[in-house]
This record gives C-alpha cells, structure tokens and sequence, in this order.
C-alpha cells in the first residue's frame, strides 16, 4: 500500500497548482492524509518556501533534512521565544515552557526535570513498563475489532505518564484530557473551541499546583513535579509557566509515543512483507523503533521566528519572520534517506532522523519513547501473530500533532 497513492478529496493537483498556492500547515491536509505530495513537490521545487497567507498568517517552511538542521543548530539566528507552534500566543493566555525559550532559561528549566529520564531511572522504569503492557495485552479480546488507540496506545502513554508525574493513577484519563486539550485548540486549526480549551488547561494548573505544594513539604523525589517543586530555578515559576512546562511534559510524554504506537501497527499492516521480516526475526525490534518514529513523525514541526535577517537555501529570512522545520518532510527527503516513503524494519541507520529535532531542543524523553516502543513490541509479538488493521484510521484534525483517534484492528494469535 503506498501512502502517498492518498486520493486529494479538494479537487487540486499539488503538482500543477501555483507554488504560492500551496500551504502546507492546513490541518485538513494531514485530517486526510493527502499532505506528502505537497511536500514532493516543495522539496523539489521550493525547498524553502514562503506562505504568504494562511490561518496563522506568513510563514516559511523549511522541507530538506539539511536544511532542518541548519535551522536547529542557529538557534542565536532562529528563537524559539516567540512560540514553537504557527498560531502565535494569545497574549491573555500565554504559558511559556523552556522548549518555547532560549539559552540561557531554556538550559537551566530543562536540567531541573532531566534526571526523571536519567539511565538509572529509565532501567528502573523497564519493568514496570514491561509488566503493564502485558497486563494491557493480555486484556484484549482476539478476533473482535477494537479500537488499538484507545485500549493500547492511549491506556499505556497515559500509565506511564501517571507513573513519571507521580498523579493519582485512578484518576490519570485526565491527563489524556489534557493533553488533547492542549493540543486541539481551534486558534491551532483543531476543533476544540478557545473557552473550553482554557477551561480545561486552567483545571490542569489547578489540579498540578496543589500536588506541587504537597511535594514541597515531602523530600526531593524521582518524579516531575517534585523535581520542579524543589527545583531552585523552578519552584517559585509564575503560574501560567508552571501551567506552560506542564502542558509541555504531558503533550511530550503522552502524544508522541502513544501515536508512534498506532503508526507502528499501522505500518506493518500497509507493509506486509516487513512484518513477516520482523516475525522471522524479532531481534530487529530495536531497529524497528526509531524506523517507526521516522516514519510516524509524531509531531510534524517546530516553529522558530528569525531574530536576524538570514539567508538559507538561496531564500532571504526577515527579522521577525515564521520559520517552519517540517520534520514529517525531512523524515522523508529522497536525498538523505533511501526509499524514504518505505517502512523498513532493518533500514541500515534508522536513528538518522528528526522526529526528536535536534540540537539544545532535542526530546528530551527519546530514550524513555524508545523504550516504550521496543517493550511493547516484544511484548506484543509474544503474543499476536498479526495485530490486523480493518478499517481506515480516523486522524486528529491538527498539522503539529500528527496522530490517530482511532485504529480498527482484529488480533490474531500465534499459533
């Protein structure tokens, strides 16, 4: 099944429209799944290429992998100050995180919450993921359809991100709530309107603020928020920044892994001669994971603004300009990657990609994502034969967050 063979349901040709027509950040195009020949195209034609109208106003994007980089590792030309996201920040509402600034504040925030994701934390945390993703596993029904996003990808994201903020664990759907809240924002192009969006962010600083408190009086713990409640640089954080490093630990440590793990089984069911690669032979899991994340791309972009007039691929950037880094472009340009629309399970070098970027904004929870992914699978191939996909899947409505509500799947056990 090739992913870019997706019918354009808006009656346009990507190949044959004006290059100052196309605008790639039109959430409807990733809704769809019919974003990849827009990005061909820019890549080939445009690579970098300015958007003189749109939802979220002007923009560039940048589409060649090393072009990307070159924007990651500027990041005295291209700030982060200004927003990672295209729609700019409410000005009544704005919630600064350290991945939304520069050095020096960014370097000091990020180090206070590193060590949750420490090798001795990440060993520690194995186990305890190995033990709910069976439990989870062996929960399912064989031969029924299920939806795989909501009884898998979502209950194990949301476990683990239970486990790493030390939240009550009866109660951590809500941490699923908010997170899509933070995400899903209409001013983002998602369905979700402004007011109830707050609503919802303002109940999660509430909620988070008296855990925050409790930690204060109790002795520096493993977990998020007494790292950040005894954090000297952290503890006394205005609210709405504490609500902004909140919002951005649960969107990273929630939205990404959970639909790397429906892209997964996604993409051994449109490649099928991979997954048979992969029962014949399931020491190529750890290779598989980070060839999943590249093909999946969780979240398609980052924003930065140019703080400078720059020149990048020939192209002139103005002070104060948007600049968008398409990952979910570069994780597929022809030039650095073979077969780039390809899901290979033993790709030679399948680490070599953005879905994490690069540079000071590197994920910080890369190694906690990967592990995840290559304990569920070796975990799930114990058991299934085949996790088959039977319908289509429903996409989020959002150009950033590039994921699934839902996938249709029927499990089939090994014999």
């Amino acid at each position: 099944m090739n992913q870019l063979a997706t019918k354009n349901p808006f009656g346009e040709d990507p190949w044959s429209m004006p290059l100052a027509d196309i605008d790639v950040s039109r959430p409807e195009l990733f809704q769809t799944d019919t974003l990849w020949p827009y990005f061909e195209r820019l890549r080939k034609e445009d690579p970098v290429h300015y958007c003189a109208d749109s939802q979220f106003g002007a923009y560039w994007s940048i589409t060649k992998f090393n072009d990307i980089m070159a924007v990651e590792k500027n990041h005295q030309a291209f700030s982060s100050a200004w927003g990672i996201v295209l729609p700019d920040r409410p000005e009544d509402f704005e919630t600064p995180n350290f991945i939304g600034m520069d050095p020096p504040k960014h370097d000091v925030q990020r180090k206070t919450v590193q060590g949750v994701v420490a090798p001795a934390n990440l060993a520690k945390l194995e186990s305890t993921i190995r033990e709910r993703a069976a439990t989870i596993l062996d929960s399912l029904p064989l031969e029924e359809t299920i939806n795989w996003v909501d009884r898998v990808s979502i209950e194990l994201t949301t476990q683990m991100l239970a486990t790493l903020f030390d939240f009550p664990f009866e109660e951590r759907s809500k941490l699923t709530y908010w997170s899509d809240m933070a995400t899903s924002g209409e001013l983002a192009g998602g369905p979700t309107p402004e007011p109830v969006r707050r609503k919802a962010l303002l109940e999660c600083l509430e909620v988070f603020t008296k855990l925050r408190d409790e930690r204060i009086e109790q002795p520096l713990a493993t977990d998020l928020i007494s790292m950040l409640a005894h954090g000297e640089d952290t503890r006394h954080m205005e609210p709405m920044e504490f609500l902004g490093n909140l919002i951005l630990l649960i969107v990273g440590g929630n939205d990404t892994t959970r639909n790397s793990i429906s892209g997964g089984v996604l993409a051994l069911n449109q490649f099928p001669d991979e997954y048979q690669k992969l029962r014949d032979n399931l020491d190529l899991i750890p290779n598989m994971v980070p060839e999943i994340i590249r093909w999946q791309t969780p979240l398609a972009y980052m924003r930065r603004t140019a703080v400078e007039d720059v020149e990048i691929g020939g192209k002139r950037i103005e002070k104060g300009d948007k600049v968008v880094m398409w990952y979910v472009s570069g994780n597929r340009d022809e030039e650095v990657i073979d077969h780039p629309n390809d899901f290979i399970v033993d790709r030679p070098n399948a680490r070599h990609h953005l879905s994490f970027g690069f540079g000071i904004h590197r994920c910080m929870g890369n190694r906690l994502a990967e592990m995840q992914l290559r304990v569920l699978w070796e975990e799930i191939m114990q058991r299934f034969h085949t996790i088959e996909v039977v319908g289509e899947p429903t996409r989020v409505q959002s150009s950033f967050v590039k994921g699934y509500s839902e996938l249709p799947v029927r499990l089939h056990a090994r014999a």
